[in-house]
């Protein structure tokens, strides 16, 4: 669990809630079913317009790293390349293809399996670098869908308070009818100020950022494992790969 996504995105409603009691309003004020429809309802439609399918899918599944990311572990995976380059300098290439079914991610086993098949260094660096290349934008992709909601929610709740506003000047012979419609206008705006600012924007950026350290880190293993199939001493790749980590 990612504790400082949780903790921030407490704190953003929690600093909202408490703002909107000490200037005297009601928390109940806040709460407009009608309102939040409109902006989350009519952000989501314009965000899958826009979106393939397969694009929409991946952003969507890829939320939950907002607050259970990857794991990002550069020092395992250090441990894991060193220990492959003992074994292939005391045993040989072929030696790692018994290692290869203990290996969940299907990245790593590809590129075990073309280093026990002896491509060339350079052959199996362009081979993995373009795979990287190619989820690398698949997964920005997906993260971008957040940032579109993003520009979306504001002019969604913008929509929504002139539909409140409408719905107050239809109303204007029945009183009993305008404190609703003007609640409506002014918590769409919040709703899509708000969930723009302090929920879609900070998600794709943190998605970005996931994205960012797991590139790093194949980046990394493709270091590693040019330098296993170049015969370099375990000792010279483990601290190649160790300025990866920072």
């Amino acid at each position: 669990m990612d504790s400082i996504s949780l903790a921030g995105l407490t704190l953003a409603i929690a600093a909202i809630i408490v703002g909107q009691v000490l200037e005297g309003g009601h928390v109940a004020s806040l709460v407009q079913p009608t309102a939040f429809l409109i902006v989350i309802g009519g952000t989501l439609g314009a965000v899958m317009l826009q979106s393939s399918l397969k694009v929409f899918r991946t952003g969507m599944q890829m939320v939950r790293w907002v607050f259970v990311p990857p794991l990002l572990d550069h020092d395992t995976l250090i441990a894991e390349v060193v220990g492959w380059s003992n074994v292939a300098r005391k045993e040989g290439l072929l030696s790692l293809e018994s290692q290869i079914p203990a290996v969940d991610d299907p990245f790593i086993r590809k590129g075990l399996q073309l280093l026990v098949d002896g491509v060339e260094p350079e052959r199996l660096r362009e081979v993995l670098e373009v795979e990287i290349d190619t989820w690398e934008g698949q997964m920005k992709l997906g993260a971008k869908i957040w940032e579109a909601a993003g520009g979306y929610a504001p002019t969604i709740g913008i929509l929504g308070a002139v539909m409140g506003l409408i719905h107050v000047m239809e109303n204007l012979s029945d009183p009993s009818k305008l404190g609703s419609g003007i609640a409506v206008a002014f918590v769409a705006t919040i709703y899509g100020v708000g969930s723009a600012n302090l929920i879609f924007l900070p998600v794709s950026k943190k998605l970005l950022g996931v994205i960012g350290t797991l590139v790093s880190m194949r980046e990394m293993l493709v270091d590693g494992l040019v330098g296993i199939a170049n015969g370099d001493n375990p000792r010279i790749i483990e601290s190649r790969l160790k300025g990866y980590a920072g």
